[in-house]
């Protein structure tokens, strides 16, 4: 038997303590962040993969900023001349849209009964008729989320089996409230609350595409985190501990069929993960306060609602006032990742060749003071010497040295850092194999 983290009943005599309330943007920011898009300009919502997406990456103000502005950055990377070529065809959305309808007909038979099989099965099997599906429908996505809420406290209270179809929950990203639609939420009969994934990748003799997979339980480790906060509310009002499982159900095709299957996966990693990002982005108000006046990212979209007047350097002048944290992996998940990825690579900037040799080159920032500290007195070095600390080569993080500027290398690792030595070593060792090279190519040359 699974004991989750809420599982724990209430102290006796304590009252339950009352969640803080969703931080709403003031008056004065909702304002700047409607200047940030444009007039009239609606704000893009953001969803569990975006949150994703920004939680790997919490470092990116420039990410942050947009999101929590509600930009469209996948039209303003087309602006910019970098538009992003990925996201789903047309065919896996009505693929995707097909097979959940599926899974859920019949109020979710195939997934209520998949659900107590992989996840509850000490429990009375849900008998057909006997599931709850509460309406959820409600004016704006506040109005949704508020009856979202009102219904898992009453499935909670009642007891019994319960289906929530595409609930609305919300969740503080940057001190501002994002809005999240899960595919399902399942109230148990002991009060237990489960998120249920449902995608449109196969699962192949019982296992999918782990890297789907992955993607699949960080996006549901968002959606535990917005329902944490709901599980907080039911508590203070019943005085009821929720447990919200740190399991959820993954439902895929089976094999090659259009047949439903699934297994549980654990988000215990992803769920930690996630969190301690989120609380690391810098609040979206801290962002805009330190931007130059009359910053904007409006396209000036013209009567068609399609051509934008304004121009490329100007939208590039703005989105470079906000700093960014460009690395490989946000080709796959950021829609400005081929600009920024083109302003890093035109800066010399070690971070395009990806976080792990950035963090190996410690204080050395470009290319440029790359090569330079290589080529820093690897020719006075025997090759012996060369091949006595190639070890050294590999020896864990480099470290950025405290007085760096001094010795010739102005705001970089100085020439003794263990990142220097390792590049003087490396290029040592490259200049001697070049040279034997060339050795023998000049003792074979005679020979043909």
């Amino acid at each position: 038997m699974n004991v989750f983290r809420d599982s724990r009943p209430a102290a006796a005599g304590r009252p339950p303590r009352q969640p803080p309330p969703l931080p709403q943007p003031t008056t004065g920011l909702r304002q700047r962040l409607g200047e940030l898009r444009g007039p009239g300009v609606r704000p893009r919502p953001l969803d569990a993969r975006a949150l994703a997406a920004l939680a790997a990456n919490p470092g990116c103000r420039r990410r942050s900023l947009l999101d929590g502005a509600g930009v469209d950055k996948a039209a303003l990377a087309a602006a910019l001349g970098s538009p992003a070529p990925f996201g789903q065809s047309q065919f896996a959305l009505a693929r995707g849209n097909s097979f959940e309808a599926r899974v859920k007909a019949d109020d979710g038979a195939d997934l209520m009964r998949l659900l107590h099989e992989r996840m509850d099965a000490a429990a009375a099997a849900p008998e057909p008729g006997g599931v709850a599906v509460p309406d959820l429908s409600a004016a704006g996505p506040e109005g949704r989320a508020a009856r979202t809420a009102l219904a898992l406290r009453e499935a909670t209270t009642a007891g019994g089996w319960t289906l929530l179809d595409h609930p609305m929950l919300t969740l503080e990203v940057a001190g501002s409230p994002a809005y999240l639609e899960p595919d399902a939420v399942v109230v148990h009969p002991d009060g237990g609350w489960t998120v249920v994934e449902i995608k449109s990748f196969p699962m192949i003799d019982g296992a999918a595409d782990p890297a789907k997979v992955g993607a699949a339980a960080r996006q549901a480790a968002v959606y535990v985190l917005a329902l944490e906060r709901v599980a907080a509310q039911v508590a203070a009002a019943t005085g009821r501990t929720v447990p919200v499982r740190d399991r959820v159900l993954l439902v895929c095709p089976k094999d090659f069929a259009n047949l439903p299957t699934a297994e549980a996966v654990d988000i215990r990693k992803q769920l930690a993960t996630t969190r301690r990002q989120l609380r690391r982005l810098t609040t979206v108000e801290e962002i805009a306060a330190q931007l130059p006046p009359g910053t904007t990212f409006d396209l000036r979209l013209a009567d068609d609602g399609r051509t934008v007047t304004r121009s490329a350097d100007e939208l590039a002048e703005a989105v470079d006032a906000v700093d960014a944290a460009y690395a490989p992996e946000c080709l796959a998940a950021c829609e400005l990742a081929f600009h920024c990825r083109g302003r890093a690579r035109a800066a010399g900037a070690v971070e395009s060749l990806g976080r792990g040799v950035r963090g190996e080159l410690g204080g050395l920032r470009t290319v440029a003071e790359v090569l330079t500290a290589a080529g820093t007195g690897a020719d006075s070095r025997t090759g012996s010497q060369a091949r006595a600390g190639s070890q050294a080569c590999t020896d864990g993080e480099a470290r950025t040295d405290a007085a760096a500027g001094a010795d010739g290398f102005p705001g970089t690792a100085s020439p003794d850092a263990p990142a220097t030595e390792a590049l003087r070593r490396a290029a040592a060792l490259r200049a001697e194999a070049l040279a034997a090279a060339r050795r023998t190519r000049a003792e074979e040359a005679p020979c043909r």
